[in-house]
């Protein structure tokens, strides 16, 4: 991104759906990854509760917490101040009721400075969707592969390859889009029920993740698109660069010169003039 823009809004992505081009969108969780998506003019960033798993090591999103979520949504606000930034509800902070889920979508926007808050669940948290648009907060409904709801859903696979399990998919959608979500994001659905939702779509952008080219824009998971989860590497995820490999070996270089003594060299350290350094000793000397 050579020259700064503007600050992302509403009506610039609705205007790029209109214009048929389509929306960048990735997960960050850091300040210095943040700069840098920015800077690469990344138009939407998902501080996802998958934080769990790619940075606190969990092995599901289970654990994570309203305040794990604060915490690192700060950091990528801080961090790319132009981008549309969306906090990712974690488990339980919307699920009990409208007025937890509005509460929690709060804390997002006055704490953390988002643009929006996303929510998993199809038509059961319509209610939810609506109760947090109707407080003035945007909101981007998750369907298909939603990692909350895992072990309901039989593991990580894709969902909706059955017609009825699709079909069920698609009134989710209008559900969610007559709540009042103004996007929805359609993880590890088949590329043509993607299509048909989009193109149902009236006033919904369509966002797939795994779920084909026929939406309105993209997302993938920044560790997976530089080889930086190591459980795990899902269809899905293209590899841009391998940046686990790279750090990996320059952390092996640095093990092996540690060990040898090769590093450091002497233009890693710092000195002190021979004069000052002789009067140190000199004094330690005489103890004076």
């Amino acid at each position: 991104m050579t020259e700064q823009r503007k600050k992302i809004n509403l009506p610039y992505l609705f205007k790029k759906v209109q214009d048929g081009e389509p929306i960048t969108w990735l997960t960050c969780y850091d300040y210095p990854t943040a700069y840098l998506q920015e800077q690469a003019g990344v138009e939407m960033i998902l501080v996802g509760d998958s934080l769990g798993m790619t940075m606190l090591g969990y092995d599901s999103t289970l654990p994570v917490t309203m305040d794990d979520m604060i915490r690192h949504t700060q950091a990528v606000r801080r961090g790319a101040p132009t981008a549309f930034v969306i906090g990712d509800m974690p488990y339980m902070s919307y699920q009990p009721s409208v007025e937890t889920a509005i509460r929690n979508a709060g804390r997002f926007m006055a704490e953390a400075g988002c643009d929006a808050i996303k929510l998993e669940g199809g038509a059961q948290m319509a209610d939810k969707i609506k109760g947090i648009v109707d407080a003035g907060i945007p909101a981007i409904g998750h369907l298909g592969l939603t990692p909350q709801s895992v072990s309901a859903l039989g593991g990580f696979r894709v969902q909706g390859k059955s017609a009825a399990l699709a079909k069920r998919i698609l009134d989710d959608a209008k559900a969610l889009e007559k709540a009042g979500a103004f996007a929805i994001l359609l993880e590890l659905v088949p590329d043509r029920l993607c299509q048909l939702i989009t193109e149902q779509a009236e006033n919904c952008i369509i966002m797939s993740l795994g779920s084909g080219p026929h939406a309105h824009g993209q997302l993938l998971i920044y560790h997976d698109m530089f080889g930086l989860y190591p459980k795990f590497k899902p269809r899905m995820a293209k590899v841009f660069g391998n940046a686990g490999e790279v750090i990996l070996n320059g952390l092996k270089g640095y093990v092996q010169e540690v060990t040898t003594g090769v590093f450091p060299q002497p233009e890693n350290w710092f000195g002190m003039p021979d004069e000052e350094y002789d009067e140190l000793v000199k004094t330690m000397k005489t103890g004076a």
